[in-house]
């Protein structure tokens, strides 16, 4: 195994990289992975991996492995897909102990009804020790305008969750990182951060917004068991559904 990197951000496909990093590694994860929604923003904006759900257990029974037992997971995920996240988050090992609801001001679409909200889960593994001050688990929503990202989410949302969450110091990992805002808000919130992302053109933002040297986000080597089962696990390369935005 690999040394565990800090404050970096890797390119690349999450599963093959995480299976390179040591177990028990990592003091908190809050990531917003695809929702498996085959998502297009009014711009024809998608989302890599998000027509597929074929790398969801493989990716939270890695995101499980390299948690420290007593620690936290929080991950946003698709409604409509509930069924599909709860079997990987429960298949991996994981406790539901809590869930999050934040509210918008406006409609995102609608349908049946207006979608006012997005929600994620928190997650735990084995027993852990409730935050000295909880959050609501209903908060406002701050609109980022998705400038940097199709499903940009709100740093002022994130920051409060890591400190509720990972000691200062610790370790923030997001494996499926976009443009950052989670790695943004794991430094505000006084953390170490690591970040994974697929999409060449948002890992660029991402490096960008953090303010780190291009050679810093070079992927670690990947052991060789891990790179023949990285090849083996994966019948269509992840590559092959590129964002709009890196093709431009």
């Amino acid at each position: 195994m690999n040394a565990l990197p800090s404050n970096r951000i890797l390119h690349g496909d999450c599963v093959p990289l995480m299976t390179a990093l040591p177990s028990g590694s990592v003091d908190f994860i809050l990531t917003d992975p695809p929702y498996l929604v085959r998502y297009r923003d009014r711009s024809g904006r998608t989302v890599a991996n998000d027509d597929r759900d074929d790398w969801l257990k493989p990716a939270f029974a890695e995101m499980f492995r390299l948690l420290k037992p007593g620690s936290f997971a929080l991950s946003f995920y698709g409604w409509n897909k509930a069924d599909l996240f709860f079997d990987a988050w429960k298949s991996a090992g994981f406790k539901i102990v809590g869930h999050i609801v934040f509210r918008k001001r406006y409609a995102s679409s609608a349908r049946f009804f207006e979608y006012r909200h997005e929600s994620a889960y928190l997650l735990a593994k084995g027993e852990v020790t409730p935050p000295a001050a909880p959050l609501p688990d209903v908060m406002d929503w701050q609109y980022t305008g998705n400038r940097l990202h199709p499903t940009e989410k709100p740093v002022p949302c994130l920051t409060p969750i890591v400190r509720a969450f990972c000691k200062p110091g610790g370790l923030v990992l997001d494996p499926f990182c976009g443009s950052g805002s989670t790695l943004v808000a794991a430094r505000d919130a006084g953390c170490a951060y690591l970040g994974i992302e697929l999409d060449a053109g948002h890992h660029r933002t991402a490096t960008e917004r953090l303010g780190l040297a291009a050679a810093q986000a070079v992927p670690p080597a990947l052991p060789r068991h891990a790179a023949k089962a990285s090849a083996a696990s994966w019948p269509l390369p992840f590559t092959r559904y590129v964002s709009l935005e890196a093709q431009a």
